[in-house]
Formats: C-alpha cells, sequence, structure tokens
C-alpha cells in the first residue's frame, strides 16, 4: 500500500550540460546531476520549479526545443528565463545562476542574497544599471518567496516527521518531509490493520515498511514511543551507512511541529472516515431502490470511446468504501474486426476480456465486483446480459444508465432486470451514480485521446527501415512534415545533415516506387 522512493517528485538539476536545465523527475536516480527532494506532491515540486524560474530564469524546456529555436519563447518575455537558447546571457552568468538555484534549494537563501547584493553594487559602481536591475528585480523575487514559505520553527535541516492517529478502528498516518530547512509537503497514509492494534505497533511496523524503498533522513520524528526504537534505528543507520535517529518530540519546537502533524492526521482520518460512511450510505440508497438483495461494497462501471471507429477504447473504473480504486481500473483497446464503431459489440468484447479472465483465474484477474453500472439504455444493457449469462453470472446485478431524450443530466432513466427506474432530481443516489458515469466516461475519453495521439506521432517516416529517430528529426526539421520530405526530391532529401547518399535513396525510393 505504500509508495516507493520512485513515485515521489524530485527536482533534477543537469550537472554536465553546459546550459543546464530544472526539471521534475521520478524514477531512478541515474542521470548525473543535483537531485533535490522527495517532495511530498507534484505540486509542491512545481511551486519550487516556479519559484527557481522567478528567481534565476533557468531554462525549463527539453534538449530538442532548446537547440532548435530560433527566438526566445514566452517565458523569456515574462522574465522565467533569461534566454540561453539564444545566448541572451552568457555561459559564465548562467552558470552562476544555476549555482545560487542549487544553494537556494540546499537552504542556503541568506547567502544568495548577500551574493546578489553584491552584484548588484558591483554593476551600479560600473554605471551597468541594466545588469544591476536585475540582481534587484531577483533579491525582491527571493524576499517575496522567503516571506511566503512556510516557517520551519524546530530549524529542521534534514527530517521526517511522522504522526499517528487512531479512532474507530481505522489510523491516519501523516508524513512532512523537511529538507534544507524548508518543508516540502505532506501525505497521508491509512495502512490496514488489525482494528484492535495499538498506535505504538502500527507506528512500528509503518516505519520499517516506509523506508524499505526509501532514502532515510538523518533524524525521524514521532508522537509515539516504540518498543523497538533501538533495533529500527540500527537497522536504518546499516541501511543509509549513516547514523539515523527516531526522536519522540515531547517538548519545545519539536514537540510543536508533531502536534502541527497529528492534527493533520487527526482531520485526514475524520475526513477519510466521513467519507467510508457517506460511501456505505449511498450504496445502501442503490439497494434500496432498484431492490438488491446482496450487499454492495464494490461497483465497476464501463464505457467506450472512439470517433467514426478509429481508436477505440473500451474503459472500466471502480469504486469502493473508500473512493474510486484507481489500481482496479482497466482499459481495453478493441481488437474486433468490425466492433470499432459498434457500441454493442465493444461492451460484449469488455465484458468478455475482463469476465473470462476472473473465471478462469488467470493472470492479472480481479474479484468479482458486487454490482456493474453500463453507460447506454436497453440495447446495452441486453448485450451485457448476455455475456453474464454466458458465464453463468446471473445473480451478479447490473444496472444500465441512459440520458433522457435532451440528452441533459438529471433525466436519465435506469434499466434493471427488465425494468425502467427514475429518480427524483435533487436525491442523493442519483448524484451519486451520475458520479460513477461520469469517471468512467472521462477515463474513456483520456484513454481514447492517449492512443490517438500516439497513433498522430508515428509518422510516414516510421514505416522505413533505418531512419531512427533522430535522423525523422533532422528530416522533419529541414522540411517541416512527413508530406514535404514525400514531395521533396533525392537530392534535396541528400542534402539534409545526417543523411547519407544511401539512406536518402531508400527514402525518396519509398515514397515514388
Amino acid at each position: 500500500m505504500l509508495k516507493d522512493d520512485k513515485s515521489f517528485p524530485f527536482i533534477f538539476i543537469s550537472k554536465n550540460d553546459q546550459w543546464a536545465q530544472v526539471t521534475k523527475h521520478r524514477g531512478k536516480k541515474d542521470k548525473d546531476g543535483f537531485y533535490f527532494g522527495p517532495f511530498a506532491s507534484a505540486g509542491t515540486a512545481n511551486w519550487t520549479i516556479k519559484t527557481l524560474q522567478k528567481i534565476f530564469q533557468l531554462r525549463v524546456c527539453d534538449d530538442s526545443t532548446f537547440k532548435n529555436r530560433k527566438r526566445p519563447c514566452l517565458l523569456y518575455q515574462i522574465k522565467r528565463c533569461s534566454g540561453p537558447c539564444v545566448n541572451y546571457i552568457n555561459k559564465d552568468d548562467y552558470k552562476k545562476s544555476v549555482d545560487h538555484a542549487i544553494q537556494f534549494v540546499s537552504g542556503k537563501s541568506r547567502d544568495i542574497q548577500k551574493n546578489l547584493s553584491k552584484q548588484m553594487e558591483d554593476a551600479s559602481e560600473k554605471l551597468d544599471f541594466e545588469r544591476a536591475s536585475i540582481f534587484r528585480d531577483r533579491i525582491k523575487s527571493l524576499n517575496i518567496i522567503q516571506s511566503s514559505q512556510r516557517i520551519n520553527e524546530a530549524n529542521l535541516v534534514d527530517a521526517d516527521v511522522i504522526a499517528a492517529y487512531k479512532e474507530s478502528g481505522k489510523t491516519c498516518i501523516q508524513v512532512f518531509f523537511y529538507r534544507s530547512k524548508q518543508n516540502w509537503g505532506n501525505q497521508a497514509y491509512f495502512p490496514k490493520h488489525d482494528p484492535d492494534q495499538n498506535v505504538n505497533e502500527i507506528m512500528s511496523s509503518f516505519l520499517m515498511q516506509f523506508y524499505e524503498n526509501k532514502s532515510v533522513p538523518k533524524l525521524i520524528i514521532i508522537n509515539s514511543d516504540i518498543n523497538d526504537k533501538k533495533l529500527i534505528e540500527e537497522t536504518l543507520s546499516k541501511k543509509e551507512n549513516n547514523t539515523i535517529s527516531i526522536n519522540i518530540a515531547k517538548k519545545g519546537t519539536k514537540a510543536k511541529v508533531i502536534a502541527m502533524a497529528e492534527k493533520n492526521a487527526k482531520e485526514s482520518l475524520n475526513r477519510k472516515l466521513y467519507e467510508t460512511n457517506n460511501n456505505k450510505n449511498l450504496f445502501e440508497g442503490i439497494s434500496k431502490k432498484f431492490n438488491i438483495k446482496n450487499g454492495i461494497s464494490l461497483v465497476e462501471v464501463y464505457d467506450n470511446s472512439h470517433i467514426s471507429g478509429t481508436n477505440s477504447v473500451g474503459a472500466m473504473v471502480t469504486f469502493g468504501n473508500e473512493g474510486f480504486i484507481k489500481k482496479r481500473y482497466r482499459k481495453f483497446d478493441i481488437k474486433t474486426e468490425g466492433a470499432e464503431q459498434d457500441d454493442f459489440a465493444m461492451l460484449k468484447e469488455v465484458l468478455t476480456r475482463r469476465f473470462k479472465r476472473a473465471m478462469l483465474e488467470k493472470g492479472n484477474y480481479l474479484t468479482l465486483p458486487d454490482l456493474i453500472l453500463i453507460d447506454g439504455g436497453k440495447g446495452q444493457y441486453s448485450s451485457a446480459k448476455e455475456i453474464l449469462d454466458e458465464f453463468g453470472l446471473y445473480d451478479l446485478p447490473m444496472i444500465a444508465i441512459a440520458k433522457g431524450k435532451q440528452r441533459n443530466s438529471g433525466d436519465e432513466t435506469f434499466f434493471y432486470n427488465g425494468k425502467s427506474f427514475k429518480f427524483e432530481k435533487n436525491d442523493p443516489t442519483l448524484f451519486f451514480m451520475q458520479r460513477l458515469r461520469d469517471e468512467a466516461h472521462r477515463f474513456a475519453i483520456n484513454s481514447h485521446r492517449a492512443k490517438r495521439a500516439k497513433g498522430i506521432r508515428k509518422s510516414m517516416l516510421d514505416q522505413i527501415n533505418g531512419i531512427g529517430s533522430i535522423r525523422k528529426r533532422s528530416l522533419l526539421n529541414h522540411f517541416g512534415s512527413a508530406r514535404a520530405v514525400e514531395s521533396a526530391s533525392f537530392d534535396e532529401i541528400k542534402s539534409v545533415k545526417g543523411v547519407e547518399e544511401k539512406v536518402a535513396k531508400k527514402i525518396y525510393n519509398f515514397f515514388h516506387e
């Protein structure tokens, strides 16, 4: 249930690049450069990157865009980039900006401020007022950022603050990441455990699982005592080849920080308990409305998406007591010939593939839901019922949701067991079922768009053997499009950098034979 280190975002600044780029990074740290993190969320990492852009004006564009620019982009116009792509800044000054950015993320903002002030004074003395104004603006941005940053009262340089709160047999554990004296966000966890386990046992298990696949800071501050504290410290120290301390904060500034984390844990758990209880009530509302005898705690919702039969995709989303279960989402590329623009055939293929795997318990199969919801009317309901009956799933309840004649939300008709149903327009159960339908629709459309975009990225040049990504880029940069390459002469193709005569002949023959 716990995320590994690769799922948290880091900020990466390249080391050997002459014009270093600042980017958000996930995954293995296999590039040569500086990594700062982990950040609790992509939002926190993005905010920090924007800060670096405002103060130090470093580039964020990829290498391909950088090399092929003839004039600066919009980021230069709004003073978020110094325009290294068109040499508006020299390499030495840019390198200084990169070094300052690294210092800033490392928590040395005061040193940078002094350095910038000195550079501004030097430029003023030399009557280079334009350059002095650049440093002045950077100092101003730095002051604004410093005043808006969250205060780290305990002066934590490299620490995780972990607080657990338990209620009604459930626990929330909040983890706050402090790096370089800055709060880099927090993450809530809801570990599964026996309802009778106490917080000390839960915290002890959590620490070992949480740091199994993550780098460990020098200090871990927790809000409850644990029996095997010394053993965990020794284990984590051995793992990191460094001294790791676990502190139980009871007084002083550290106690204030842990109290804030515990308050967050309590609020997060109360929200979770409320949502879980509310979802159970909504499931009961469905059971009551459609007279479904078996209890509902897991719903699968199905929808399709395509444009005139192209890039057809089927989608399935799942909802449980605790909300949407993203790891149970599935998309299905439609494979049946002739089914690409037939909604009934598409639905049949999706349900067949989904339940065949489940019945055979083959591969990555999923447990059966308590209810199926499909987007469609009587026709879709009949098609889906045929598939369920084929697999012997006669007792698995299924509801079809069809929009009204005007296709307006609120006038839906529901089909179940040969009967049609309507809801009052302000019924919470109706809103809930609309929400399930809309999520399936969103997931289906996004899956379709991703498939379509992948197809668009493949051009005619991809069909020519021996044309790799570098040659393809050179051709497209030179001619502008694959269609322009098609109409080019042999000599024009041969003149492109990196395209030898033999390859040029192959390209020309591909389009003209």
